[in-house]
């Protein structure tokens, strides 16, 4: 037998994706014979299924049912029936796809999340192009390239082009800090660089007094590290950044703090110090909690009124930097920051009109758990969205899969992703193919070009504010931690890739469907695939081919995922009979005619 439901098409479930709390959907099956006792079975986590009776519907034959979900969180949902009184099963295939199944005891459930309110819908942030800066790696723009501020045992690298490297104890610690002598003033200066490159957002890796290079170790949240500048730098960076349109992201690191801190340096030396509750000491002062076990960042008891004073309260980390003008915040490691905390931190921003919070989640963030406790970051009212990482490997698995079959498997991956996150969350998370924490996507990919163009490419293509690691549009390589943070290669830049990622955001600005539109997929066959975003208007087509051969595409060979019928007919036509050469890609904006 068979049955027919498709989650991304509104005649099976009534409203795509996401929902909001106190939304009515419909759900739809269609079957091919005669079947009884059909049933919704909705399962919101941490409670028991309930079941909702599906009855016929003598117009259409389909079996359906209308449930209003009056509360947030994430749900889980699947179909039984009976048919020859034997119990069957619907379950999630690919794509949104039913499924039938006779095993009722591992259902692979859909997932619907339903959140409390839109995230807000900043223009300037969702229609820019971000670029993520290494402040340490970037430029220097003292006038002989001075570097003020040096730190004790640490060294300076000889030439821009030496390789960064650790060097550590016999434990794996570092014990000596590598330093470039990039600054706020370097930034600054290269503004012009940004502006023909078409960015208008710039997010800083932390830029607070810390000990390394990263900064993540933070000393004192109150100063800029000396060796990046001072308050004047970052407020004539601001200026002319504000000047030329572009707006700042900074990075906040409020989950730990570095062993050299001096809230640290307080608890330990003082067993009454006022500091001592910041921290959660097992063996005081020896022993104490740590982000993931390194000693040398103590994590901070966020549940400590007088911690989350200094974060957000008056005259507080944010209240002092805010004053600045800042755009935006990127937090941290998100998922070790209490859920109350990150609303406090919403909350305080939202008085300043701060209204881009972006959290680090490296997984699905809709169904996200941390130690057994639900982390509800969808539900509106705490980050405003996430780095998308997931849209990273989408990226990456797609480029280096070695047969059809992963292929498919990657979009079908992706696709979920898009179904579970609301669409203004959605539209919202910073979405990269390399950041300080990954291998540079040049050497991800062979040190091909061509195939890193093609993933620019599809980082354009999909919903989300594209983010691009400095270097990688000029073509820096590098392996993992400490390899991925060269400098950049200003001597250097390719001659190819800056042109391709300047045309992208052209494209990005100029059709609005790239960032507000709806998305389906297609393949070809191994190695040519693509990406297809629509509105009612529009269907902008992206096609890539990265085998090393040339072709021409059969249009019998195509299959769609996700899109509406009429759209595939028009997408149909438009590619069939093309060529397309080896490592390239293909695009066209075209009108949609028959919705």
């Amino acid at each position: 037998m068979k049955v027919k439901f498709d989650s991304w098409d509104e005649d099976f479930k009534s409203v795509f994706g996401a929902i909001q709390a106190g939304t009515t959907v419909k759900w739809c099956l269609e079957f091919d014979q005669d079947v009884r006792e059909v049933t919704l079975w909705l399962i919101k986590s941490g409670e028991e299924p309930v079941a909702y009776p599906m009855g016929i519907n003598t117009q259409t034959q389909r079996y359906e049912t209308e449930v209003r979900v009056g509360t947030s969180g994430i749900y889980y949902y699947y179909f039984a029936f009976k048919v020859d009184n034997q119990m069957k099963f619907v379950e999630q295939g690919r794509f949104g796809q039913g499924v039938l199944t006779d095993n009722g005891q591992n259902i692979n459930s859909f997932q619907l999340t339903c959140y409390d309110y839109d995230a807000p819908e900043v223009d300037w942030y969702q229609k820019g192009t971000a670029y993520q800066i290494f402040p340490d790696r970037f430029a220097n723009g003292n006038p002989h390239g001075e570097i003020y501020g040096k730190k004790k045992n640490s060294f300076i690298y000889a030439t821009d082009e030496d390789v960064p490297y650790y060097i550590k104890n016999s434990r794996g610690e570092i014990v000596r800090w590598d330093f470039f002598g990039g600054n706020l003033e370097g930034i600054r200066q290269k503004i012009p660089y940004f502006k023909k490159l078409g960015i208008n957002i710039i997010y800083l890796n932390p830029i607070f007094l810390s000990s390394s290079n990263h900064r993540y170790d933070t000393i004192d949240y109150f100063k800029i590290d000396p060796m990046l500048g001072d308050e004047e730098d970052l407020n004539n960076l601001l200026t002319d950044l504000h000047k030329n349109k572009i707006r700042l992201i900074l990075d906040g690191v409020f989950n730990h703090a570095g062993q050299d801190s001096i809230y640290f340096q307080a608890a330990i030396n003082n067993p009454d110090s006022r500091y001592k509750s910041w921290f959660n000491f097992i063996n005081y002062p020896e022993k104490y909690q740590s982000w993931w076990g390194v000693s040398t960042l103590p994590e901070f008891n966020k549940s400590n009124p007088e911690y989350q004073n200094l974060i957000y309260g008056k005259k507080g980390v944010l209240d002092k930097w805010t004053t600045f003008d800042i755009d935006g915040w990127r937090l941290d490691v998100a998922d070790e920051l209490p859920m109350p905390f990150l609303r406090n931190i919403r909350s305080r921003l939202a008085k300043d009109n701060c209204s881009v919070l972006i959290g680090e989640v490296w997984e699905d963030a809709s169904n996200k758990y941390v130690n057994s406790e639900y982390r509800p970051y969808i539900t509106g009212d705490n980050l405003t969205g996430v780095m998308n990482y997931p849209i990273r490997n989408f990226i990456v698995n797609l480029l280096t899969a070695d047969n059809y079959e992963r292929e498919t498997q990657v979009f079908d991956n992706i696709s979920r992703i898009i179904e579970h996150y609301p669409t203004s969350f959605l539209k919202n998370c910073l979405n990269n193919v390399g950041t300080h924490d990954t291998a540079r996507i040049k050497t991800v990919l062979g040190q091909n070009e061509y195939l890193v163009s093609l993933a620019f490419g599809l980082l354009f293509m999909l919903p989300g504010v594209p983010c691009i690691y400095y270097g990688d549009e000029a073509g820096l390589i590098g392996d993992s931690d400490p390899d991925n943070r060269r400098f950049f290669p200003w001597d250097n830049i390719s001659t190819f890739l800056p042109n391709r990622i300047r045309n992208w955001i052209d494209f990005r600005k100029n059709n609005s469907v790239l960032i507000d539109g709806k998305i389906g997929f297609f393949q070809a066959e191994f190695g040519v695939s693509g990406i297809i975003r629509y509105d009612d208007k529009n269907i902008f087509i992206y096609l890539i081919n990265k085998n090393e051969y040339d072709l021409k595409l059969n249009k019998d060979h195509i299959k769609f995922y996700c899109l509406p019928k009429d759209v595939q007919s028009q997408v149909l036509s438009e590619l069939n009979q093309i060529e397309i050469n080896h490592f390239s890609d293909y695009q066209k904006n075209i009108k949609r005619i028959n919705n």
